[in-house]
């Protein structure tokens, strides 16, 4: 197969036009990939996860080179973006387009994170850390921490390119020790970013992918210890403990 037939078998679900918050210092668009390698109970997204691309590539390229005057920036979500053999060359011809790339991912292409570090493809990196090592079968329905791990390790030795860590809280999945076990594994890893941990937030219009429940109770934030090497931020809580 080809370059360009691989290219057009990306399955591209659809765009949101334009956001300020999902790249850091930069106005951006979104471009939501189907499928993904993993099946998050929690996933607000399930019909992005079992869905088919809908988009054709050139239209996304024609809908970008009408944003170039509007956006410096493009971010890659889904669903699981880096499932596909066609990204590379999508994210090359994004990037002669004048876009900076953001990429999030939950990590388990660590082949592919490496390749896109050395050949210089992105501008940013949001990595989910979905779970310890311990829950993380049980939250992902896959069994490939050690592929994550490596990623995160990779990322963590690197300076080039910046990147975020963040985790999606559902507490009846996840808890404070989790929490706190994810917190020091960042430590012992010599992360130095920003550590996000975001409050699962139900749609009550649209299932999760696992048809969970709303949560119970919210994460006790203030059971949390502050990390000395990196930065801890929330999302999606009323009220936060500062940082």
């Amino acid at each position: 197969m080809s370059g360009k037939e691989k290219e057009d078998i990306l399955p591209i679900y659809g765009t949101t036009p334009f956001t300020l918050l999902d790249f850091p210092e930069r106005t951006a668009c979104i471009i939501w990939f189907s499928g993904c390698n993993m099946r998050c109970g929690y996933c607000h997204n399930p019909e992005i996860v079992k869905g088919k691309g809908l988009y054709d590539v050139e239209k996304v390229y024609a809908f970008l080179e009408r944003r170039k005057h509007v956006l410096d920036g493009v971010v890659l979500s889904g669903g699981e973006a880096s499932s596909y053999p066609g990204l590379p060359a999508f994210i090359k011809k994004v990037r002669t387009m004048g876009y900076a790339v953001k990429l999030d991912t939950n990590g388990i292409r660590p082949d592919l994170l490496d390749a896109f570090l050395k050949d210089g493809l992105l501008d940013y990196i949001a990595l989910d850390y979905k779970a310890p090592i311990d829950k993380f079968k049980a939250v992902t329905n896959v069994a490939k921490f050690g592929l994550f791990s490596d990623t995160l390790d990779m990322l963590c030795r690197q300076q080039r390119i910046p990147f975020e860590v963040r985790t999606t809280v559902h507490t009846s999945l996840l808890d404070e020790e989790d929490i706190i076990t994810i917190m020091r594994d960042l430590e012992l890893r010599g992360y130095k970013g920003i550590y996000y941990i975001q409050n699962f937030c139900a749609d009550n219009n649209r299932p999760t992918l696992g048809d969970i429940p709303a949560q119970k109770r919210l994460l006790n934030l203030n059971m949390l210890p502050r990390p000395e090497r990196y930065q801890l931020r929330f999302r999606n809580f009323t009220a936060a403990p500062a940082a």
